[in-house]
């Protein structure tokens, strides 16, 4: 029996042997993965969103011997004067701009116009402390209808599709003012408009997320300073308008400041593909 059972066990590990000789080997090919994105190339897009900012107009004269003001009307305008003027609007436009790709980092620069939608007045009064009740108006008002940067950006990326970055560069933008003064002592009135294509600078920061076809979308927070401008004036007429009085001379300023927060879609033209495995 024992020699029966050590001659079926020879008998079936020379099978195996033979049957592990004759099969021959096999390869299985690693399957490719899926091209990551590069960020490398130009690309278009619009966006959308809201702003809020503020302004701080001025209006001021100065005292004149021969003028129409006495010594201690030209500060009361000039503390009447010092207004401040608010605004918020919904905003959007159109961006074009080109990315480079190094490594984790991007490099960018960006230009965009939109619409901005500053716009606001404000109004005071005051009383002559020489001659109580008599007494003088200033009005202000304000706006800016469009708005443009052109910012280089700075990011890194969190994942393959996911930028976060960093913008600053210049912002640009049409300023207007609009300043009139009048005043119950003689029916003076004193008027003055300030335009101005303003050349201040932008910063913020924001994020991208690609998501395929070249398509990305962002988000992007920015805050803009348009710095300040000036206007004189020296047409004050005094008494229903039948006497000049060009000796006052009248300044007039305004500043402009606004965050913005908006969001957007991108499209990217081509650019390399880099495939791993």
């Amino acid at each position: 029996m024992k020699k029966f059972l050590l001659a079926v066990a020879s008998v079936v590990l020379g099978t195996a042997s033979v049957s592990a000789a004759d099969l021959a080997a096999r390869y299985t090919k690693a399957p490719m993965m899926a091209p990551a994105y590069n960020w490398t190339g130009f690309y278009v897009g619009a966006n959308v969103g809201g702003q809020w900012g503020s302004a701080d107009p001025t209006t001021s004269t100065v005292f004149d011997p021969a003028g129409y003001f006495a010594t201690s009307s030209v500060p009361a305008i000039a503390a009447v004067g010092a207004q401040r003027i608010n605004s918020s609007s919904a905003t959007g436009g159109f961006t074009a701009g080109y990315n480079w790709q190094l490594n984790n980092a991007v490099l960018g620069l960006e230009g965009d116009i939109n619409y901005f939608g500053f716009k606001g007045s404000a109004t005071g009064s005051g009383v002559y402390p020489c001659c109580a009740p008599t007494g003088f108006t200033v009005s202000s008002q304000v706006s800016a209808d469009w708005l443009a940067t052109i910012r280089g950006r700075i990011g890194f990326l969190a994942a393959p599709t996911w930028l976060v970055y960093a913008t600053g560069g210049v912002a640009i933008a049409e300023v207007r003012g609009n300043f009139n003064f009048t005043d119950t002592f003689s029916a003076a009135t004193e008027s003055a408009a300030i335009r101005d294509t303003r050349l201040g600078w932008t910063a913020g920061v924001g994020t991208e997320y690609a998501f395929g076809g070249g398509w990305s979308l962002k988000a992007e927070y920015l805050y803009v300073d348009l710095g300040r401008t000036t206007a004189t004036s020296t047409n004050l007429m005094t008494f229903a308008g039948a006497v000049p009085s060009p000796s006052n001379v009248y300044t007039h300023s305004v500043d402009l400041r606004s965050n913005i927060v908006r969001v957007g879609v991108n499209y990217k033209f081509g650019g390399p593909v880099v495939a791993r495995y």
